[in-house]
């Protein structure tokens, strides 16, 4: 496997692109956003890697980064293209958190490419910045088109004197829901009853770049669904 000469300290300094300037992603960064093992992502990235190369006749980049420890650790760096290949074994919610941060990525080299020496925004930079949100406002669109009528803990709870913590606590106190990765999720028993959905917004994070949340929302049946729990108390 071809070796490319780069070593990484820490993934939020990481901007590469090939010979061709195409931008890469490093397997490291897949993980993050995709909430895996690096050592999951570098596995999956192996078993594709045979059928990409027959039919692409090239392999994957393979680079280096330092741990924790200072250590060197392999790491993959993928193209856009086949970043989504692999992305094919993800789950919806992987592969859109993906294709979003692709999104950023050619927004970002758009952006700079414009901005003169000397750093002070134009005209043209403020089209590409509307250009920019416009696009990452229609992928939005399409993420929240299951959550586009559904409703929130808050617009439940209101006729109840319940506002949207109370209404989460009410449900996490009957097992019906649960705190998992920072978000509330349903538990087993009442997965595939199409009784929620995920609803998807940017927030900005402490570093100012622009990240994917998701909040769960419930369906028309899933409030009756939660009604009925509530008037049978």
């Amino acid at each position: 496997m071809k070796q490319t000469a780069i070593q990484i300290s820490m993934i939020n300094n990481i901007q590469n692109s090939n010979d061709n300037g195409e931008q890469l992603m490093t397997s490291l960064e897949i993980a993050q956003l995709t909430g895996k093992q690096h050592f999951h992502v570098m596995e999956a990235i192996r078993k594709m890697e045979t059928s990409w190369e027959t039919v692409a006749a090239s392999k994957f980049r393979l680079g280096t980064y330092m741990d924790g420890n200072h250590q060197p650790r392999p790491c993959y760096l993928l193209t856009k293209t086949e970043c989504l290949y692999i992305a094919t074994k993800f789950n919806d919610e992987a592969r859109a958190r993906l294709v979003l941060r692709w999104e950023e990525l050619e927004m970002e080299k758009i952006i700079s490419s414009q901005r003169p020496k000397e750093i002070r925004l134009l005209a043209c930079d403020e089209e590409v910045l509307d250009e920019a949100d416009d696009i990452l406002g229609e992928e939005l669109a399409k993420l929240n088109r299951n959550s586009r009528f559904c409703y929130t803990p808050t617009e439940i709870g209101k006729p109840f004197g319940l506002d949207g913590r109370d209404l989460n606590s009410f449900l996490a106190d009957r097992n019906i829901i649960r705190w998992a990765r920072g978000q509330w999720r349903l538990t087993q028993k009442y997965l595939h009853r199409e009784l929620t959905e995920d609803r998807y917004r940017y927030v900005h994070g402490k570093d100012g770049r622009r990240k994917l949340e998701s909040s769960l929302v419930w369906t028309e049946k899933g409030r009756q669904f939660v009604l009925d729990m509530i008037r049978g108390e």
